[in-house]
């Protein structure tokens, strides 16, 4: 989580087009009226730290770590985000979900728009293709009892969005019942809190740990960002 002294954001990819960061979970993308009284802002902080103008290409929940990819040109911005728009960028994301997930599914669940008064969208209307590829990377149990189990499963998934619908993973992997620990909306609150209490940290537990992107002369390259440290420390508490 953010901590009262702010750091410099974490750049770990820049070139002439674009500048990535490691979004750490808790730093909102930009302004929203859903949190007014955050005074931190990723576009401002990156934009103060290079002392330039950026364009945010794509978000990221609050709560999410990981990579988040910026432009350096209106140009760039122009290109990149068409890539985003048509949902041609490869993104790879990892969760620690409840329960032991499938070994291997494509999660094909049409879903409908949630409401963002920042982007104008209001709720409902038809639902729309959403589909996420899911793998079990592996998969854990621990001595912490919740409702009427004496022990807690739960798995580290790695999660690969290819349409990119408002808390698509969250959402999908809610409907096929392994929701993500730490998740405030799509979850389950007796887990949440008590794995907060064993963890000794709490927070969404959702990663994006890579974005392949396509440059303008068609090469691909990949943007990777490792996990945040409480991430890190969490896995190491299951000897991952």
């Amino acid at each position: 989580m953010l901590t009262d002294s702010p750091q410099p954001l974490s750049i770990i990819y820049q070139d002439t087009d674009l500048v990535a960061i490691n979004k750490p979970s808790g730093l909102l993308v930009h302004r929203s009226p859903i949190d007014k009284r955050e005074t931190r802002f990723a576009v401002q902080e990156l934009r103060n730290q290079l002392g330039q103008h950026v364009y945010p290409l794509h978000r990221l929940d609050k709560p999410t770590s990981g990579v988040l990819v910026f432009a350096l040109s209106s140009e760039a911005a122009s290109f990149y985000s068409e890539q985003f728009r048509e949902h041609q960028i490869h993104k790879t994301y990892l969760a620690l979900v409840r329960g032991y997930g499938p070994e291997l599914m494509t999660i094909d669940h049409a879903l409908r728009d949630e409401a963002d008064e920042y982007a104008g969208i209001s709720s409902g209307g038809d639902a729309k293709d959403a589909l996420t590829h899911v793998k079990c990377l592996q998969k854990f149990e621990i001595l912490l009892a919740v409702d009427r189990y004496a022990t807690t499963r739960l798995s580290l998934m790695q999660c690969e969005p290819v349409s990119g619908r408002k808390h698509q993973i969250r959402r999908h992997l809610k409907h096929i019942g392994h929701p993500i620990v730490g998740d405030t909306r799509h979850g389950k609150g007796i887990l949440n809190r008590a794995c907060e209490g064993y963890f000794g940290a709490g927070r969404l537990w959702l990663a994006c740990t890579q974005m392949v992107l396509t440059k303008r002369d068609g090469s691909k390259f990949a943007i990777t960002a490792p996990l945040a440290a409480d991430f890190e420390q969490l896995l190491t508490q299951f000897g991952s």
